[in-house]
């Protein structure tokens, strides 16, 4: 909301309509969908009872969701966005163990781990 600025159209991010919109759409299609596939046949009369209830549950819950979603929505600060980051220089780094370059070539070993001697 710090982003609206007054005598300008809000984004779409920020506005009423782009929920609206996606609702609509999917009620649209659940409405289609449930119409065809509710009546069981072209024999039989079409279910707009079923068709409009179902529309209407899709509409209310994908504008609950499309609501719930915008509101979690929050930009990043500014200073995350500069910097290197973490690890991106090419310099070489110190080694810790492992993979030293001094170690060009690892210890030989015999393929089994070590076992104590019975007695």
């Amino acid at each position: 909301m710090a982003d609206q600025h007054p005598g300008k159209p809000r984004k779409l991010r920020t506005s009423v309509k782009g929920p609206l919109m996606f609702s609509a759409f999917w009620a649209v299609v659940t409405f289609g969908a449930v119409l065809i596939f509710a009546s069981g046949g072209s024999a039989k009369a079409p279910r707009f009872d079923l068709a409009l209830t179902g529309a209407g549950i899709a509409f209310i819950v994908t504008l609950v969701i499309a609501a719930m979603l915008s509101m979690s929505y929050k930009e990043n600060a500014e200073h995350l966005g500069k910097g290197s980051g973490i690890n991106l220089s090419s310099a070489k780094k110190p080694a810790h163990g492992f993979g030293t370059p001094g170690a060009k070539n690892p210890p030989a070993s015999d393929g089994g781990p070590e076992r104590p001697t019975e007695r």
